[in-house]
């Protein structure tokens, strides 16, 4: 299964046209802003292709989103593994990263809470967090949309940063699975 839909969105595999616009959008300073780094051409292609074959093999991964009706690549929503190592991991996590023609409209929480309700029902997961920067305040306001709770506790500095870097403090967000027949949480599948 590759594709999610919600009202307004169309959450897919990605497609080789979708290259030339995902390479633009990580190359934008202002989207790219709590990053360490815009992305190259090479790295924003090969991001693509990693999440492509983790889709191909059923796996967590970041869907590619277009507008319904219009068609428009307009960037990522969905789940992660992190490749770091945190108090909180290994985990899968929730993310995204749109156009900035994107912002502002609800099409981030929209996808998001498909791709939440697709994490714990098709692949079964527990718990699905989020982080980010201490200054990425729309990004946590998604998070707080979609029914994540911040977990001071859990707050981090990303391991992938050097020390005084500025975004290396980061915060943490959490949800879990709740079955609706017995308030258990169902097993996990990764």
């Amino acid at each position: 299964m590759h594709e999610l839909r919600t009202p307004r969105l169309l959450l897919r595999q990605w497609r080789q046209e979708d290259l030339a616009p995902y390479a633009v959008l990580n190359a934008d300073p202002v989207v790219m802003e709590f990053f360490p780094a815009p992305l190259t051409t090479a790295e924003s292609n090969a991001h693509a292709q990693r999440q492509h074959d983790l889709l191909d093999s059923d796996r967590p991964a970041l869907f590619a989103v277009e507008r319904r009706g219009e068609g428009d690549f307009i960037g990522f929503i969905g789940l992660a593994v992190p490749r770091f190592e945190a108090p909180f991991t290994p985990c899968v996590e929730i993310g995204w990263r749109l156009s900035r023609n994107a912002w502002g409209l609800g099409l981030a929480t929209e996808g998001a809470r498909a791709v939440l309700a697709h994490g714990f029902d098709h692949h079964r997961l527990t718990e699905i967090v989020s982080f980010t920067t201490v200054q990425n305040t729309r990004s946590r306001a998604v998070m707080e949309r979609i029914g994540l709770v911040r977990d001071p506790a859990g707050d981090f500095d990303h391991p992938s940063l050097p020390d005084g870097h500025p975004l290396r403090p980061h915060v943490l967000y959490r949800t879990a699975a709740v079955t609706s027949d017995t308030g258990a949480k169902p097993p996990e599948r990764v």
